[in-house]
């Protein structure tokens, strides 16, 4: 086992744009790409290695042959051969629409045995003047309130509106009520789950010509009620330091901004290691049990994937270029 690097899985969205080939320094005929999916095990949207000895093995095929050294004795225990993390690079051209999440209960309740929550959280990369986002409720109502916002367009006023900027950091447990806006490149970590309820969408219609399907009683029952006096996330960043940004359940995720040589000890850490360039450059190099070492260049809008049998990594930034780092796992 070593770094696996992935094929992303590239979604046009009508809500797409154009940034993210640019950012991962890619070429793709794929129009309007909404959504990139780095490392994915989800339904049919798998991602494929893209390096090495497993080229062309999906997500679910690695782990059916590695198991625990892929994820983790204590990971593969609870998820078994499903991967319990999706990341991906999101470019919002539009606004998405106002959505919620289930959380696992609600999801096994409402569509049945192997559906899961969401739980995620958003990383700002990029935002153009203006560029907002929408989490969380502003003010308290009631479900019966919640629902006369939908049906008369008002749905936005209850919610809190937040203008982002490069660095912001919002984690969004299943059940707060949200929507990424038009001017984001954000990089997400959530749950591998797919379960959207659509609340609003601003009489939109799809890729197909026809409007986009609506979910008002589902989101009824999921959203959470509680109204918080911020929803987004505070940090410190420190250079060539490991900042926390979120540490729930379902994930840990790390900030590092490099401008020197990193050592990342996981000989204590029972979990595979994501880690997501958002920006620079540089080398990753990875110890194996068995003292095997491999080298793994990194740029950014690359993901690699490393696996649980690694002793730890080395983190080096190109000089005078230094490299921005997302690293997710399950503690």
């Amino acid at each position: 086992m070593f770094p696996l690097a992935f094929e992303p899985f590239l979604r046009t969205m009508v809500w797409g744009g154009d940034k993210i080939a640019p950012f991962k320094q890619i070429h793709t005929d794929v129009p309007l790409i909404g959504e990139s999916w780095e490392i994915s095990g989800y339904g049919d949207h798998l991602t494929v290695v893209a390096n090495g000895p497993q080229q062309g093995k999906t997500l679910p095929e690695l782990i059916a042959a590695y198991r625990e050294q892929l994820v983790g004795k204590k990971v593969y225990a609870e998820y078994g051969d499903q991967f319990p993390l999706l990341v991906k690079f999101i470019d919002a051209r539009q606004d998405l629409s106002i959505q919620v999440h289930p959380d696992d209960a609600m999801a096994l309740r409402r569509h049945g045995s192997g559906f899961k929550g969401k739980t995620e959280m958003w990383y700002v990369i990029g935002a153009d003047p203006g560029a907002c986002l929408y989490c969380g409720l502003k003010s308290a109502v009631t479900p019966e309130e919640y629902e006369a916002h939908v049906a008369d367009g008002t749905v936005t006023d209850i919610l809190a509106r937040y203008e982002v900027r490069p660095g912001d950091v919002f984690f969004l447990p299943a059940g707060r009520i949200h929507a990424i806006c038009s001017g984001c490149l954000i990089a997400e970590i959530q749950q591998t789950s797919d379960l959207t309820y659509r609340i609003f969408d601003y009489g939109r219609l799809g890729l197909d010509g026809k409007p986009r399907q609506l979910h008002t009683e589902l989101a009824k029952e999921a959203i959470d009620y509680r109204v918080l006096p911020s929803y987004k996330t505070d940090y410190t960043p420190v250079p060539d330091q490991k900042v926390e940004l979120v540490s729930c359940p379902f994930f840990t995720t790390d900030l590092y901004d490099l401008s020197k040589a990193f050592a990342l000890d996981l000989t204590a850490l029972d979990s595979f290691l994501i880690v997501m360039c958002i920006g620079g450059e540089g080398r990753l190099i990875d110890t194996e049990d068995d003292g095997t070492q491999v080298e793994t260049s990194l740029s950014q809008g690359q993901t690699l994937l490393i696996p649980a049998s690694s002793r730890g990594i080395q983190l080096i930034p190109a000089e005078g270029k230094g490299m921005k780092l997302l690293t997710s796992c399950i503690k």
